[in-house]
């Protein structure tokens, strides 16, 4: 039990003590002293108060994964507001401090049930539908883009691509979800202080992301909407299990998410024995949420052996995932087609399909100095290639995008 000193501390205590079957193994100081109790593998449901410091979604995750149960006194179980923050953590089961005589009943059912098999985390949805709140309706797409190691040019793709779409006018939100270092602020010379992922992490352990997604977001071109990543690398530690999942959700109710991942797939095999969450999850968790991934590798010889490899590791990671793959900084001095560079790639992975992309330096550089995206930096090759990405990704918004292109053309001929 974690009252955190509630006043319905001693009668819990009391209710509990009476019941057959049931035994307070400990009354525990904080939600740390849980977690390390849980650890030890004697308990089998944990009596929490909602508001216990520490309580979050990286400490129930801790919680299943070593089979025990979670109980939540609560002041009021029939406010959406605290049923909402419940399901956010991941606790099914309330109890209102006006009813603790059905506590005993709560925790007995609780602890038949804790020697099966549990299974992972059942998401948002699953518990919102569990506790009687209504499962959103899934709005926009989610788009994954990611690539093996060597910068093959995951940010300046993923950058394109969600400025593309809020181009066309649908609502996009860009998400940096590189844990190795991500550089979306910095290509988009946005010069924030706070870390919109970092800030969102904190906001969702605590229950209130939702009322303050606002707040974790920065605005660029053409309306795009952006949640800048880890200022530094060894932050990814403070980014807990279940937060990019809620920002891809609430994200997704709006419009369109594209998100730039990290390049690593190796789970981290020490996460099973500890509360940190592995280095990786955060990509692993970006390709589970995507509707479709773009895998990014670049055309030279060292590019393209590891992009079969990666290829081949992303299809034990995603499964049946849609695939699109596109070959970067493609250009005639390497001596190859098109077709010989495809030949090379199918053999490896049945894709979706395969888009080339030019090496267009000046403007890559362009816009990376001057802190704009492609489209802002104006009309290059570039540019026009990850349209046509964008096309067949949104061929809905193609129609849009060629009537902006008309007018654009338009008044530069008036000009």
């Amino acid at each position: 039990m974690v009252a955190s000193g509630a006043s319905w501390e001693p009668t819990a205590l009391g209710l509990l003590g009476t019941r057959n079957g049931v035994v307070v193994l400990k009354r525990c100081v904080d939600v740390n002293d849980l977690l390390a109790t849980a650890t030890a593998g004697q308990a089998d449901v944990a009596v929490l108060s909602l508001d216990a410091p520490g309580l979050d979604g990286g400490a129930m995750e801790h919680l299943r994964r070593h089979q025990v149960r979670a109980v939540a006194i609560v002041a009021d179980p029939g406010s959406d507001a605290i049923r909402a923050r419940a399901a956010r953590i991941g606790i099914p089961n309330l109890v209102g401090e006006d009813e603790l005589d059905r506590l005993p009943d709560v925790v007995a059912e609780s602890g038949a049930i804790a020697d099966e098999p549990m299974a992972a985390s059942p998401g948002l949805p699953a518990l919102r539908e569990r506790v009687g709140l209504p499962v959103p309706v899934e709005g926009g797409r989610v788009i994954a883009v990611w690539g093996p190691q060597g910068a093959p040019g995951r940010t300046t793709v993923a950058v394109g691509i969600a400025s593309e779409l809020a181009h066309r006018g649908a609502a996009a939100m860009l998400v940096d979800a590189d844990p190795w270092g991500g550089a979306v602020a910095q290509q988009l010379g946005i010069l924030d202080e706070v870390s919109g992922l970092l800030a969102g992490a904190r906001l969702s352990g605590s229950g209130e992301l939702s009322h303050r997604f606002h707040t974790v977001q920065r605005v660029a071109a053409s309306g795009l909407r952006v949640v800048t990543g880890l200022p530094r690398p060894d932050r990814w530690v403070e980014i807990r299990p279940g937060t990019l999942e809620h920002i891809v959700e609430l994200g997704r109710e709006v419009g369109n998410v594209v998100l730039d991942t990290g390049f690593s797939l190796e789970d981290d095999p020490s996460a099973e024995f500890g509360s940190r969450p592995g280095r990786n999850s955060m990509t692993l968790a970006a390709l589970a949420e995507a509707d479709e991934i773009v895998v990014v590798g670049n055309a030279d010889p060292v590019g393209l052996s590891r992009l079969a490899r990666g290829l081949v590791d992303l299809r034990e990671v995603t499964g049946g995932v849609p695939v699109r793959v596109v070959v970067n900084r493609m250009r005639s001095s390497l001596g190859w087609a098109e077709k010989d560079v495809a030949a090379m790639i199918e053999g490896f992975a049945r894709i979706r399909g395969l888009h080339f992309l030019p090496d267009d330096r000046p403007a890559a550089d362009r816009a990376l100095v001057a802190g704009q995206t492609l489209l802002e930096a104006g009309e290059s090759a570039l540019r026009r290639g990850i349209a046509g990405l964008t096309d067949v990704l949104a061929p809905e918004l193609a129609i849009v995008a060629g009537a902006a292109n008309r007018r654009t053309a338009g008044t530069a001929r008036r000009r």
